[in-house]
C-alpha cells in the first residue's frame, strides 16, 4: 500500500446493495478502504507484534502488503483506531441533506454541524447532479459524494498511522527475507542471560 500526504483519494466508486438515504447509496463501511472510527482495545505494543507476525506470515506465502488479506484486515483495524466517525458523519449528513432537499424547492448550499463535523451540499447546475462534502471536527475533508459515486480521503492522522504500520511491516518483512527469525522486542544474551541486563541504564 503506498501512502502519501493527506487528502489522498482512497477510492472513487459506486456501491450497490449498501442501502441508501434520500436516494443516495451509502458506501460499504465494511470495505477494506473505508475507514471509520473503531476502538479495538488492542495496545500499540500488541499491534506492533501482530504487524511483525503478519509480515513474516506474508513473506512465507510470497505476499507483500495489500496482496495479503491479513495485511488489509490489520491495516483497516490499525487505521480505524484514529479515523473520524465517517459512518456517523455520512449517514447523519445524508439524512440532513435529504430532509433539506424536500423542504427547499431551489438549489442551495447547505452547511450543517453533525457529530462535531459538517457537510456541504450543492445541487449542480445540471439540475440532477448532487455534490456533497463531508468534514470531520478538525475541518479535514473525509469524503465526497457526486453522482459518479463516493471518494474517501485520508486524514493526517490516518496517513501517519498507515505510514507507521508500513514501516514496521516492511522492516519485519525484510528481516524475514534475510532469514532473521522473528523474536521479541529485546534481544537476550544466550550465553549468559543474567548479563543481558545493563546496570548503567
Amino acid at each position: 500500500m503506498q501512502v502519501s500526504s493527506s487528502n489522498v483519494s482512497l477510492q472513487n466508486r459506486y456501491f450497490s446493495g449498501t442501502g441508501s438515504i434520500g436516494g443516495i447509496h451509502l458506501p460499504d463501511f465494511n470495505d477494506r478502504y473505508v475507514f471509520s472510527k473503531k476502538k479495538s482495545g488492542i495496545s500499540d505494543e500488541e499491534y506492533r507484534k501482530l504487524i511483525k507476525e503478519q509480515a513474516y506470515e506474508d513473506f512465507a506465502k510470497g505476499q507483500f502488503q495489500n496482496k495479503s488479506e491479513g495485511f488489509n484486515r490489520l491495516m483497516k483495524s490499525y487505521t480505524s483506531e484514529v479515523s473520524p466517525d465517517r459512518k456517523g458523519l455520512i449517514t447523519s449528513g445524508l439524512k440532513a441533506v435529504s430532509k433539506n432537499r424536500k423542504n427547499v424547492p431551489k438549489p442551495i448550499d447547505f452547511v450543517a454541524t453533525l457529530l462535531e463535523g459538517k457537510v456541504k451540499y450543492q445541487k449542480l447546475p445540471s439540475g440532477n447532479s448532487d455534490y456533497i462534502e463531508f468534514y470531520d471536527k478538525n475541518g479535514e475533508m473525509v469524503a465526497t459524494y457526486s453522482n459518479n459515486g463516493w471518494t474517501m480521503y485520508t486524514t493526517n492522522a490516518e496517513a501517519s498511522r498507515q505510514t507507521e504500520m508500513c514501516m514496521i511491516y516492511n522492516e519485519a518483512w525484510g528481516n524475514a527475507k534475510r532469514g532473521i527469525p522473528l523474536a521479541g522486542e529485546e534481544a537476550v544474551n544466550e550465553e549468559n542471560p543474567q548479563n543481558s541486563f545493563d546496570a548503567k541504564a
